[in-house]
């Protein structure tokens, strides 16, 4: 009888940057992975930290404060910068939200200095003097074997971002204000990596898009189906608080 399989989570200052609940997000891969039977592992690296680049299928950055954000952009660059672009050259998943989005791109400017990004997203961040973007949001996005698919959530950012040539919009804006408010974009992909500033936890409100990111970890497995009674129902709920 085969082993089964095993998904690998790195967790990247999980003490620091879980401002919007983003522990959840962790939560929902690992019990999503737990009802079918596939073994969960889950690692951190936090401020000093190395990582390694072959260590896990999926490396997730949440969300932080300014000044946790600057403690985490400068050990991003000296300790994992290196590590995190082998991990995507070779495939891995690296999600980033809101300010772990901010911090895959190349740097958040934050008036006269900048925080720098690992460059793995091709997006530069500036922090605005207008409102902050927030409220309910929801995004129509195409992946890989999930085409034209709603994710539902809630942002609440002071930066614009916008895309390079080499990054595509993670979605299309239904509702809400996305990247900068103006472009009708939200989040970016550029490879294996993905940015977004969906948070409120993102995955439980999105049961699909959780089953995506496991199974393009885990190489394109099909996944056995499960109850999501539940889960469509917090899907249901998050894209009528955003007016669809």
């Amino acid at each position: 009888m085969s082993e089964p399989e095993k998904l690998r989570v790195c967790a990247l200052y999980p003490e620091l940057m879980n401002i919007y609940a983003d522990r959840g997000n962790l939560l929902m891969l690992r019990r999503r992975c737990q009802w079918r039977g596939i073994a969960f592992e889950l690692t951190s690296a936090g401020i000093g930290e190395d990582i390694d680049p072959d260590g896990a299928d999926i490396f997730y950055m949440g969300g932080g404060q300014d000044r946790d954000q600057e403690l985490c952009a400068a050990d991003l660059v000296e300790h994992k910068r290196e590590s995190l672009r082998a991990a995507a050259a070779r495939g891995a998943i690296v999600l980033g939200v809101c300010g772990g989005y901010q911090l895959l791109g190349h740097d958040y400017q934050l008036g006269a200095r900048a925080l720098p990004g690992v460059g793995l997203l091709d997006v530069r961040t500036v922090r605005s003097d207008g409102p902050r973007l927030t409220g309910n949001v929801a995004i129509e996005v195409d992946l890989p074997g999930a085409h034209a698919r709603v994710l539902a959530g809630f942002e609440n950012h002071g930066g614009r971002t916008h895309l390079g040539p080499q990054a595509s919009p993670l979605g299309r804006v239904l509702r809400g204000h996305g990247n900068n408010g103006s472009d009708g974009y939200e989040g970016a992909r550029q490879g294996s990596v993905i940015g977004t500033y969906l948070h409120g936890p993102l995955l439980p409100k999105n049961a699909w898009f959780a089953d995506w990111l496991i199974s393009s970890a885990l190489g394109g497995a099909a996944l056995e189906p499960l109850d999501d009674e539940l889960e469509e129902l917090a899907h249901a709920t998050a894209r009528a608080a955003a007016g669809l």
